[in-house]
């Protein structure tokens, strides 16, 4: 996730690209870059590093102010590590075309090759790079037909803004998964990733859809499709104000990426998934022969992403045929006989930088073995100090109670399992492939999972009062169980403890009484009927529950006081639908009691000391 803002019209263009960036940061902070036109020619400053560094950069550069056209990007790094060769806006071979992109291009790599075979010349490491030189192979006097020619050949998502010193009266724009919008201005036009950039100067907006290309000028805003027809596009009045615009119109950053995990979704697994539905893992740098010589896996991490780990531990033992341990990490740096040469170490962490994560890493990797991180931040400890990587492209999350983060570090451990199944022949090249279909449906089949939102706010309504829970799950969903118990315990600061199911009978169930609600998912699968019967112990016993089940369950209603429904997956994937209403139950808890849910009492973003 970045940033983008373009502007056209009579103020000082770097001034209003600046302003516009310190109100995306939230939405990365590793390096910020504009470019603006002069005349006939582009003139560009980047800097790696927070927004404050390239502030200082325009202070001292009097070349870049008093225009009136640019574009300018504030970084989350995806391909290519956070640098000054890496920050947007990205040129042209001729300097005359510069191009500010968000997403993922997916083809890149023979995009790269075909162009650098032409003649042309990269100096990034960058995916978004291959844009503008595409847009120079296709340039003929016309900007808008040259994008639209060029994003014919892109693979991915993406937001992207053009400038061409060719063309100095206008900007063009397109967008495909990642959000877009174009702010309307008098005698001035704006484009931007999201609302906080242009309400200082305007209210008024096109909200883009995917497959639009759009042409801004000072007096005129053209929206249109890939095909080249006009689009009549409603005009959307803003009306929140700054802070909420920040958040999306959301009342928490929390809840606001809550929503965002079906993006997530589509950007951990762009380009990791063939057309022929075989998984591609580019960047995790183990042989296939050293993957076939493991004789387990050691998954290393923390809260969140532990629980994560627990999923990935049931998921590669049934496809790899190899035994895993979940350690959280604290415990872990302490038990070296678990790991040697034969050892994989799948080192979670969202911000790469978890201090216990980081000593378990370091000593499994003194111990000889091979280390795969997944994290969310390029350049991170985790990521430098990996063997291989699956980065999970989330975006900034700034709620201390992770949420896309998590559900994104299931999928990444999904693919991973699958690869390592097909590496070593216990998952046949067609289970792959059913397995990879199902995989590549969860972000759509997590939009259709949040719709149930105003059904869960509502039970949150109906049991305000309740002041201790207990999670259940079994098998793939034991995971689910403890994290709703951790999310319920981060922000709403209740007594919540989550449990196997099959337990209950040793000792928890003497919490059941009026007034404990139980929480526990149940879908289809080989723990379905055991859980019921778990469900049934509970029920005898008065206690109230609280079921997470699949689209279809008809028999589920006969066990629980209330359901939230899921759509119907494999079992194996369930956990990541799962989440999404226990997230949502736990925030909308939390709000009700007051709670302070982005930053909860005595927690902290990253954990950086042990």
């Amino acid at each position: 996730m970045c940033g983008i803002i373009g502007y056209i019209g009579p103020r000082d263009c770097v001034e209003v690209l600046l302003d516009g960036l310190r109100r995306l940061e939230y939405r990365g902070y590793d390096s910020a870059g504009v470019a603006v036109l002069a005349a006939d020619s582009l003139r560009m400053l980047k800097r790696a590093g927070k927004l404050s560094v390239l502030r200082t950069a325009t202070e001292t550069d009097p070349s870049v102010h008093g225009l009136s056209i640019g574009i300018a990007h504030t970084r989350w790094a995806t391909h290519g590590p956070p640098s000054e060769k890496n920050a947007h806006p990205h040129p042209d071979c001729t300097g005359r075309i510069a191009v500010v992109h968000n997403g993922i291009i997916e083809n890149y790599l023979s995009l790269r090759q075909e162009l650098t075979a032409d003649g042309h010349t990269f100096r990034s490491d960058t995916d978004t790079e291959v844009i503008p030189h595409l847009i120079e192979s296709y340039y003929n006097g016309d900007l808008l037909d040259a994008l639209r020619k060029a994003l014919r050949r892109l693979e991915g998502s993406y937001a992207t803004a053009v400038l061409c010193a060719d063309e100095p009266g206008r900007l063009v724009v397109a967008r495909q998964y990642s959000p877009l919008i174009v702010g309307l201005g008098e005698g001035e036009n704006f484009v931007a990733s999201d609302i906080p950039a242009i309400l200082p100067y305007t209210r008024r907006a096109y909200l883009l859809d995917n497959g639009e290309v759009g042409s801004i000028s000072r007096d005129g805003i053209i929206i249109e499709t890939a095909e080249g027809k006009t689009v009549s596009k409603a005009v959307f009045e803003v009306k929140w104000d700054a802070e909420a615009a920040e958040k999306g119109g959301y009342k928490h950053f929390m809840l606001k990426e809550i929503f965002e995990q079906p993006q997530g979704l589509r950007e951990t697994l762009a380009g990791r998934l063939t057309p022929d539905n075989l998984v591609r893992l580019d960047d995790l740098a183990i042989s296939d022969e050293e993957l076939r010589k493991l004789n387990r896996a050691i998954i290393i991490a923390c809260g969140t992403a532990a629980y994560a780990g627990m999923v990935g531990q049931q998921t590669i033992e049934r496809l790899a045929g190899i035994p895993v341990v979940v350690d959280v990490a604290s415990e872990a740096q302490l038990r070296e006989a678990l790991f040697d040469e034969r050892t994989l170490g799948i080192v979670i962490s969202q911000s790469g930088e978890t201090a216990d994560t980081l000593q378990a890493q370091r000593m499994a990797r003194r111990r000889g073995a091979k280390t795969v991180g997944i994290t969310n931040v390029i350049g991170s400890s985790v990521a430098r100090e990996s063997d291989g990587l699956i980065y999970i492209y989330a975006g900034p999350e700034i709620g201390v109670a992770s949420t896309k983060a998590y559900t994104c570090q299931i999928t990444a451990l999904y693919l991973l399992a699958v690869h390592l199944g097909l590496v070593r022949g216990a998952l046949s090249t067609d289970a792959a492939r059913t397995l990879a279909r199902q995989i590549r449906a969860l972000p759509e089949l997590a939009e259709d999972t949040l719709e149930q939102a105003p059904h869960v706010k509502d039970l949150a309504e109906k049991y305000a009062g309740v002041r201790r829970y207990l999670y259940l799950g079994r098998g793939f969903n034991y995971a689910s169980a403890m994290e709703g118990a951790l999310k319920i315990k981060e922000i709403a600061y209740l007594d919540a403890e989550g449990y196997a199911a099959g337990e209950m009978k040793h000792g928890p169930l003497a919490l059941v009484e009026p007034g404990v609600n139980i929480v526990a998912t149940v879908v289809p699968g080989q723990v379905y009927h055991k859980m019921l019967g778990n469900l049934q112990e509970i029920k005898a016993r008065a206690g109230t529950i609280i079921c997470i089940a699949a689209e279809g369950d008809e028999e589920i209603s006969a066990y629980a006081d209330d359901v939230i429904t899921i759509p119907r997956t494999d079992e194996m994937l369930s956990p990541v639908l799962a989440a999404i209403p226990l997230q949502l139950y736990a925030y909308y808890i939390a709000d009700l009691l007051g709670c302070e849910i982005d930053q909860p009492r005595n927690l902290a973003k990253s954990v950086t000391v042990e």
